[in-house]
């Protein structure tokens, strides 16, 4: 019996997710070997945790689309993530989603508390261009760090986050009442970190 398409193409994708998460303890490894133990601790627990590491595959898929190796695209392919995690241990902090769980774990807040966990978040934002900006010959850095930051920052992910806060009564102003100010949401929150790992 044939395997699900969905299984497959899971299967068929898992040489790059352990490519990204071999580049990604690397990373981590190189950028916070001068962290005190403890930040470095909790972002490692939070950036290494289980996935499926979308974000970067898309990254890595986008590069090898126009015919470039697939490491290249791994500077890139964590940065993203470091991104992603970033506005995760973010999302579940008590003023935000305050969730206990993330990819079946203790969120980092409830393992490390909240001042670690932010600042882990923190760590992990900046670190994502140093990253690309080491990682990266200098245009491609440059215009790398543009498009992540543009995706991840106000009109983006962040916007996106405020504008679903905004829906729950938790941060003040009008919230989405209509499928098109739904779609805004989610064109932001999520979709605009996809649309940066593609490019």
């Amino acid at each position: 019996m044939a395997e699900p398409a969905s299984e497959s193409i899971w299967h068929a994708l898992a040489p790059r997710q352990r490519a990204v998460d071999a580049a990604l303890r690397s990373a981590l490894a190189r950028h916070a070997a001068d962290a005190p133990p403890p930040l470095a601790e909790a972002m490692g627990y939070s950036l290494l945790a289980p996935g499926k590491r979308l974000r970067p595959l898309l990254a890595v898929l986008a590069c090898e689309a126009v015919g470039g190796h697939p490491d290249a695209a791994l500077p890139a392919a964590v940065a993203v993530e470091m991104v992603h995690t970033y506005s995760l241990v973010h999302d579940d902090l008590p003023a935000m989603d305050d969730d206990d769980l993330r990819r079946g774990l203790p969120t980092c807040h409830k393992k490390y508390g909240e001042a670690l966990a932010i600042l882990a978040g923190d760590a992990l934002l900046t670190m994502a261009f140093e990253v690309l900006a080491d990682g990266c010959p200098p245009v491609v850095a440059a215009v790398s760090c543009a498009e992540l930051a543009k995706g991840a920052g106000a009109g983006g992910m962040v916007g996106g986050q405020v504008l679903d806060l905004t829906a729950e009564g938790k941060v003040p102003g009008r919230p989405p009442t209509d499928v098109a100010g739904l779609e805004d949401v989610h064109r932001r929150k999520t979709g605009a970190l996809f649309r940066s790992a593609l490019r």
